[in-house]
Formats: C-alpha cells, structure tokens, sequence
C-alpha cells in the first residue's frame, strides 16, 4: 500500500532506506530531537550518531502503512522487519515538522 507522505518525512524514510546517517541527519532541523528506545538525541550530531549506531548493530527495512495525526503530530505506522530482536514490529512514528523538515520524532511499539 502506498501512501501520500509529507515531504519531511518522505525525506527522513529515503534516507533511512538508503542507510545514509547524514541525509537523515539532514531531513531533521539543527535543534531537531529523536526519542526512541528510551533515549533522547538532540541536534543533527547525535542524530547522525544515533542512526550509525543502528546501522551497526541491525540492518532493517521500515515501510509506512499509515498516516494519520494525534495530539497536533504526525503519526506514521511502519512494518519493520530486520535483524534486531521482536522483528518483524510495526512501530508508530510521531513527528512534529517544522516546514520541511522535522522538529521532532518520537519512535514507540
């Protein structure tokens, strides 16, 4: 299934299905933040440095299924299948944009 993504997060899926840590660095906004598995990353360094630490330890495929928005975010549900425990997950992504880029995501089960 196909969906329409706003270009930001078209931007941030690209990126990450091409394994390039510095595109999806770039998709983000100098202040822009990711939560996920507990942690926060702040800024497009640790974004970088978030996304090469899991491209080290699991190699994965994300395809959105779903749009829709909750609490003024975007929220994107994707089939992840990969080397990482529990996969095959469908994991909800929530961004806040900023334009066309991201200000925020937040990954969750």
């Amino acid at each position: 299934m196909t969906i329409k993504l706003p270009k930001a997060i078209e931007d941030y899926f690209e990126a990450d299905r091409a394994g390039r840590p510095d595109a999806i660095a770039a998709a983000f906004t100098e202040t822009g933040v990711v939560k996920d598995k507990g942690e926060t990353h702040r800024g497009r360094d640790e974004i970088r440095a978030w996304m090469v630490e899991a491209g080290q330890l699991y190699t994965y495929t994300a395809e959105p299924f779903f749009i829709g928005a909750e609490n003024g975010k975007t929220q994107v549900t994707a089939h992840v299948v990969g080397t990482f425990p529990g996969s095959p997950i469908d994991l909800q992504f929530f961004f806040v944009l900023a334009g066309d880029k991201v200000e925020e995501l937040e990954i969750t089960v």
